[in-house]
């Protein structure tokens, strides 16, 4: 029996509950598992071991623009 009941078609990539794909009849595998979990035991440690309580870390992350500046540049790659 598969890990875990979803699967993917190893041909066309459609998802499917069985290990047989309906679309193409072809081989399905167990699609990957969550990278995390929310009742994850062990995040307490790894926000530890990443420092992420620090001001540091979090001025280090990559951020979006504002929807404002967003539009602006939608706006000015429209008139060119």
């Amino acid at each position: 029996m598969a890990r875990q009941l979803l699967q993917q078609c190893l041909q066309c990539g459609a998802w499917t509950l069985s290990t047989t794909c309906p679309a193409c009849g072809a081989k399905a595998q167990a699609a990957a598992p969550l990278k995390w979990s929310p009742e994850d035991h062990r995040a307490e440690i790894r926000r530890k071991m990443y420092n992420v309580e620090d001001t540091e870390w979090a001025q280090s992350l990559a951020t979006l623009e504002t929807l404002e500046e967003m539009k602006a540049t939608h706006v000015a790659e429209e008139e060119e």
